[in-house]
């Protein structure tokens, strides 16, 4: 199965079936949206979207790293980086499976070979 990313135009496309708005205002929508947690973001706020997840700022210190190929030592610069921490809701979305998996007790499958 290949994986797919969910692009701008898809989350679009998705406000415009769901709440019946025009293509236009559901562009300016997703980016009156999208603006939002940016600019919570930079200014170094968290960002907590109830039933998906919590976004925060963390700020990283200078350190040293290494090129592998050479093994010369360059210095890494201070910067700041997004971490998710997903919800109780996600993570329960997200390990549901409507098939089995491989070795899952629950699949007959698996019995079959382990009886045999």
């Amino acid at each position: 199965m290949a994986r797919k990313n969910v692009i701008r135009t898809d989350l679009i496309d998705a406000v415009c079936q769901k709440i019946d708005l025009s293509r236009t205002e559901a562009a300016e929508m997703v980016s009156q949206v999208v603006g939002e947690i940016c600019d919570s973001l930079a200014a170094g706020e968290s960002v907590k979207l109830s039933g998906f997840g919590t976004f925060h700022v963390r700020d990283k210190a200078e350190r040293v790293g290494r090129n592998p190929k050479t093994g010369v030592e360059v210095p890494i610069d201070p910067r700041r980086a997004i971490t998710f921490i997903p919800s109780d809701v996600l993570r329960a979305h997200l390990n549901q499976s409507s098939t089995p998996a491989f070795g899952d007790p629950k699949d007959s499958e698996f019995e079959e070979r382990r009886t045999a």
